[in-house]
């Protein structure tokens, strides 16, 4: 277990507040030692990471982002009580279970605020690949903790500009903290490879969610994916499945699902880049059916 005290510096926020085992006062609020909300087989993935035996998915609780349309906003708040504590022999239990379980990979979702923790419990390898399912808001010198460790990177894209990105999250950094992860993470792992069944063995998947009246930010995801990938094997995954969630009463255009105006603009504009392998969410993806019961369970 991790027991000294240190100064947090994991994420961008680079916030320099006390973490412990048991409590944090930095922007994340959370811990040394992660906390757990939920640990299971997981089917809503991408293809090629949820697959026919489900993703063996761990879901942390508290995020270092932390948007205010989060879906998944029950846990990703300031209450460490959402989840239990797991440090890394802990973690390796769950790993255990889920690769027993059939699981195709290990997913470890919202995991930044932990990665110190996180690669402790990666010391000894799972025997299946490790899925870091992240926000993009990253550190380079947190990511290299993971080199050798993780296989594959699922990360969001959420903003290619400062303006969504200072409203929505009060980053607005994130736009060139992205582009500087992805630099990282295609160095960590390089270009995609399957197996025999289609089940992404490692490389990079790149989501991006239509945000409601924010087309010109989506486009210009796409536009910046499209360049990142000119010379590399990535896959692209385009969400359409936005649902208002959070706390967005101050936000009118979150208010609501995309329209399928701006569904067609994004997905048009998509088709015209050459970007060649990924995913493209349908419009009527747009219900709560991907939201998990977080009870703690497998934990």
């Amino acid at each position: 277990m991790a027991t000294d005290n240190y100064l947090c510096s994991l994420c961008p926020r680079d916030c320099g507040r006390t973490r412990d085992p048991d409590n944090g006062n930095g922007y994340c609020h959370m811990p040394s030692v992660p906390r757990v909300s939920l640990a299971k087989l997981h089917f809503g993935e991408e293809p090629c990471i949820s697959g026919t035996k489900g993703s063996g998915t761990i879901f942390f609780t508290g995020c270092s982002l932390k948007c205010i349309y989060c879906q998944n906003s029950e846990i990703s708040g300031n209450d460490i009580g959402r989840g239990k504590p797991a440090d890394a022999n802990a973690l390796r239990r769950i790993y255990k279970d889920l690769k027993d379980k059939g699981a195709h990979n290990i997913n470890l979702v919202t995991p930044t605020h932990f990665a110190a923790e996180i690669a402790r419990s990666l010391e000894i390898s799972p025997g299946i690949p490790v899925c870091y399912n992240t926000s993009g808001y990253e550190k380079p010198s947190s990511l290299e903790l993971l080199r050798d460790k993780v296989q594959i990177y699922l990360t969001d894209y959420k903003y290619a500009l400062k303006g969504p990105a200072y409203r929505y999250s009060s980053a607005p950094d994130y736009p060139d903290v992205i582009l500087e992860a992805l630099d990282r993470m295609y160095d960590l792992v390089g270009d995609t490879e399957y197996d025999s069944d289609g089940i992404l063995q490692k490389g990079i998947i790149i989501r991006h969610l239509i945000l409601p009246g924010n087309t010109d930010n989506s486009l210009k995801v796409i536009d910046n994916v499209a360049e990142f990938a000119r010379d590399k094997k990535i896959i692209f995954s385009l969400m359409a499945q936005y649902t208002p969630h959070g706390s967005i009463e101050k936000y009118p255009e979150l208010q609501r699902c995309i329209t399928e105006d701006e569904y067609e603009t994004v997905t048009q504009h998509l088709y015209s880049t050459g970007l060649e392998e990924g995913y493209v969410q349908d419009l009527s993806s747009a219900t709560d059916e991907y939201l998990p019961s977080f009870d703690m369970s497998g934990v």
